[in-house]
């Protein structure tokens, strides 16, 4: 803590909170949680514990005339054992919706990966530290405070040299998201450049992020947990995690499906409901999974391990889901005209693999977040899209008339 202040010091509360779920009281403050307490007791697996505790898409928001704040903080970071250490998950502070400073705090846990397969980990305990964000513009102001969206983050205080207050709700429409990995983050350098929060900047919506590195895998627990937290416009994007996990065949893809939409309409009858296909991803188009890690060449890689001949008696390839997803879409959406198909290959496809490979075969890199945000912009946000912003079908709130799938 720099002493050149008269410091405010103000506990982070959970009104000073935006895009969680649950919160969880520790020893040294708080811990955002994006999903709450029932589902967190049913998860099965290591590697979704880890990553419903990482704050994608989490942020602090605040009013204050502050041009230094601090926040202090208990990072707890992965690295895989044998592979370089990542660096230190980015803080994202915007004034008035802008982008104007980050920061790191080094230190924290220390989750050591030792098995990729069986996810077994080693957790080391580390000390807490300090963000701190100096030279902020003078003035009554909006700020905002994103956590890293790949760090567990205990929330401590928050110091500035000026009050803080609540910020007043914004008004705008809350946009619900779950998906895998690349919804999560992964490979994107700070928190508002994963391509949700991209796309949320666009939109003018508050972003609510439930994608899971991993783990969209149409877990029932994840989607009681949708069903029951308020939104105006709702979004899956299903597919991947399922082929790379080899997690189901064609026959209990389907029910899972029609049971995932089902438990969401009882809680969003009639709320902008959009499902999404995987983006490309050439190693896993016809070939079924489960995926491997491959370190040949010292980087990490992805190859698909599976039959492409076994899709034919029911594995599961992203054009099999695909195709089934569109087919499921058309049937429901004849009763119900709230609901929406979205190939992902429209918002990543062959021309944006041409222009920005994929650098582990499965994830984006910095540029093709950008790319899938804007493209999901247009087509979702934009007009005639189905979260189009002045749309009556966009108003959980209004009836509604019309369906279709987007091509």
């Amino acid at each position: 803590m720099n002493a050149e202040h008269d410091w405010i010091t103000t506990p982070v509360t959970v009104d000073l909170l935006r895009g969680f779920l649950d919160v969880e009281t520790t020893a040294l403050g708080l811990l955002p949680h994006r999903l709450p307490t029932r589902a967190r007791r049913q998860i099965p697996d290591a590697q979704l514990t880890l990553a419903e505790a990482q704050p994608s898409g989490v942020r602090l928001a605040f009013r204050t005339r502050a041009t230094t704040v601090e926040l202090d903080t208990r990072p707890t970071k992965r690295v895989y054992r044998g592979l370089p250490a990542p660096p230190d998950g980015v803080y994202d502070l915007l004034v008035d919706g802008r982008l104007t400073a980050q920061a790191t705090v080094t230190g924290g846990n220390v989750y050591t990966i030792t098995d990729m397969f069986t996810q077994s980990a080693e957790l080391t305990e580390g000390p807490a530290g300090t963000a701190r964000f100096t030279g902020l513009p003078a003035g009554d102001k909006s700020v905002e405070i994103w956590l890293p969206h790949t760090e567990v983050t205990e929330l401590i205080v928050l110091r500035t040299d000026a009050p803080v207050e609540r910020a007043p709700d914004s008004g705008r429409r809350v946009w619900l998201h779950h998906g895998s990995s690349i919804s999560h983050g992964s490979n994107a350098t700070h928190p508002t450049a994963t391509w949700p929060a991209l796309a949320a900047a666009r939109g003018e919506v508050d972003l609510v992020n439930l994608g899971f590195g991993g783990s969209a895998l149409l877990d029932p627990f994840t989607a009681r947990a949708m069903r029951d937290t308020p939104a105006d416009l709702i979004s899956l994007k299903i597919g991947i995690n399922l082929v790379n996990a080899d997690a189901m065949r064609l026959r209990t893809f389907t029910p899972a499906v029609h049971g995932f939409l089902d438990t969401l309409r009882e809680g969003h009858p009639t709320t902008p409901l959009l499902v999404v296909s995987a983006l490309l991803c050439p190693v896993q188009e016809d070939t079924p999974g489960p995926l491997a890690p491959d370190f040949d060449g010292g980087t990490l890689r992805f190859r698909a391990t599976g039959d492409p001949a076994e899709s034919a008696a029911g594995r599961l390839t992203l054009n099999v889901i695909r195709a089934e997803l569109a087919r499921i879409v058309a049937q429901r959406a004849a009763d119900d005209p709230h609901l929406y198909h979205l190939d992902g290959r429209d918002l990543y496809g062959e021309r944006e693999y041409a222009q920005f490979p994929l650098p582990d075969e499965i994830h984006p890199d910095p540029a093709g977040h950008r790319r899938i945000a804007e493209n999901f912009a247009r087509l979702v946000f934009g007009t005639g899209g189905p979260f189009a912003a002045g749309d009556p079908i966009a108003d959980a709130s209004r009836p509604a008339s019309g369906c279709g799938t987007l091509e």
